[in-house]
């Protein structure tokens, strides 16, 4: 799920008529203003298909429901899934709890009103990129404590998932790459102002402070070795797995943060997209596993 760069073309996300795109005002948390959501369903479709929610990444402080969705235009278009991306407020503006409110309420509009979406009710992914990978991650952390909706995975590309800014990778690009640990931390200070760091930072804000990590979706997640979120994702997965849930983890050697969507004809691109999309192919097509 890679990111738009400024200047490129807008996608066909109708994929020549094979999907029907459509935005929609839905009610936002309560108390708030409503938000958008990005539809891409398919044109046709022999029975209710698997459902990705997506949000868009942008370190909390930019992007819009656009931003990353072209990545998931060909699951609408082969008629494997109805496409819900999410357009939430932004900080600094907007400071948490907003960004992840909207997510979740987004995500119960989309299980609600699944089968008007074609949506198997028991068979909804979320999945985000970079801030949005940290968003989807508190978001599934939400829905498992409220008990709704029930996810079938998470799909978590490159996440930001720890305002703590301590390990070592977060420490290691200054100046250099794409999102260094300056950029970092004005990110996350903008979400979270001058309680960044702070002992009492909910998971919904930053996922890595949760500490119980059982009962959540089958989780794909991955990562670049010389990306600043690289040590916060490893520990993430591994504590997954350590709480019994299912993880499909990779680091790609070399890889940057978004080296996949800046140097698409990179060997390390390439492989890395085609092992994303054969996960999310047996995420769409197979039946979803049953959570206790």
């Amino acid at each position: 799920m890679a990111e738009g760069l400024p200047g490129e073309p807008e996608p066909d996300l109708t994929a020549g008529g094979r999907v029907r795109v459509e935005e929609r005002q839905i009610p936002g948390p309560y108390g708030a203003p409503d938000i958008t959501v990005l539809i891409l369903k398919p044109t046709s479709a022999p029975s209710p298909v698997a459902g990705i929610y997506y949000i868009h990444g942008g370190g909390m402080v930019m992007g819009t429901r656009r931003n990353g969705v072209e990545s998931l235009v060909s699951y609408a278009a082969e008629g494997l899934a109805t496409v819900v991306s999410v357009e939430y407020r932004l900080a600094p503006e907007n400071p948490h709890p907003a960004p992840v409110q909207d997510s979740y309420a987004g995500l119960v509009w989309t299980a609600q009103n699944a089968e008007a979406l074609g949506i198997a009710p028991k068979h909804l992914l979320i999945a985000g990129t970079s801030a949005g990978g940290g968003l989807a991650a508190s978001t599934a952390l939400m829905a498992r404590d409220l008990s709704y909706p029930v996810l079938s995975h998470q799909i978590l590309i490159a996440p930001m998932l720890d305002d703590r800014l301590e390990t070592p990778s977060s420490q290691m690009l200054d100046e250099a790459g794409l999102w260094d640990r300056e950029e970092n931390r004005m990110g996350w200070t903008a979400l979270l102002g001058s309680h960044r760091g702070e002992s009492e930072v909910s998971p919904y804000a930053a996922a890595a402070r949760a500490e119980d990590l059982s009962g959540l979706p089958r989780t794909y997640l991955d990562c670049g070795s010389s990306e600043t979120f690289r040590d916060e994702a490893l520990d993430y997965a591994h504590r997954l797995s350590a709480a019994g849930v299912s993880v499909d983890l990779h680091m790609w050697g070399g890889g940057f943060h978004s080296f996949d969507s800046i140097a698409p004809e990179a060997q390390v691109s390439q492989t890395s997209w085609a092992v994303r999309d054969a996960f999310i192919r047996r995420a769409l097509t197979e039946r979803p596993p049953i959570h206790t």
